[in-house]
């Protein structure tokens, strides 16, 4: 399962206002494991910057100036994002300003499937703050470089956020085989896994178990290895 982790800065709070996205940062997870693979553009809006918007991200109208335009990116965004689900903090601003954004280009609006972490967050903390600050807060998750608004930082972010608000970064590590039926010796959603009913056998030969035993040996008593493989 492939989900897109996404976050834009803009020039302000909304298209129907002539502001546009000068920033977008996408993380991919791959069955709620962060690959390493991003996407992450600067784009010009070919309009000034707020000074209310600069204070957020800290883009300034120069540093946007000799940027792409976003139907120049439009391309290789979709490409990365192909049909695959978004996962966004307050998700119906960005992607009210993408699809404002996809249609200025002549593209089609965005049709994925989409998980917005601010309602995901207000049922599993009903009545908390639900801000990504206050999420980070809430989990113990670093987010001290978080100095000013940045898309591809914030994406990373919330990436971390959101593996917490669907129970934690274990869920990327739960085994199971195709067949979905969980392996032998896993927690199950039920509780403990049945035990094999009888040991599996060594696979040690007489030598190499008497090998083992004298490299332990030489360990002392309180070596933690002293307290198996004892009959």
């Amino acid at each position: 399962m492939r989900e897109i982790v996404l976050d834009t800065e803009t020039t302000g709070l909304s298209p129907a206002e002539g502001h546009r996205v000068v920033e977008i940062g996408c993380v991919e997870l791959i069955n709620h494991v962060p690959t390493g693979r991003h996407h992450h553009i600067y784009i010009n809006p070919r309009r000034d910057m707020p000074e209310e918007a600069f204070r957020v991200h800290g883009l300034s109208e120069q540093f946007l100036s000799d940027k792409p335009l976003f139907a120049d990116l439009a391309d290789r965004f979709l490409d990365f994002i192909g049909d695959d689900t978004l996962v966004i903090h307050n998700a119906p601003f960005d992607m009210g300003f993408l699809n404002a954004e996809l249609e200025w280009a002549s593209r089609a609006r965005l049709s994925n499937p989409v998980i917005d972490t601010v309602a995901l967050a207000r049922k599993v903390h009903p009545g908390a703050r639900v801000s990504l600050d206050a999420l980070c807060r809430h989990y113990g998750i670093d987010n001290s470089r978080r100095t000013l608004h940045g898309a591809l930082l914030d994406s990373e972010i919330l990436a971390e956020v959101y593996l917490e608000l669907i129970g934690g970064r274990q869920v990327g590590l739960a085994l199971a085989d195709r067949s979905g039926r969980q392996g032998e010796g896993t927690q199950t959603p039920q509780g403990p896994a049945r035990q094999r009913p009888a040991p599996l056998p060594a696979r040690l030969d007489a030598n190499q178990a008497r090998q083992h035993a004298a490299f332990i040996a030489e360990m002392g008593e309180k070596a933690l290895w002293s307290r198996y493989g004892q009959s």
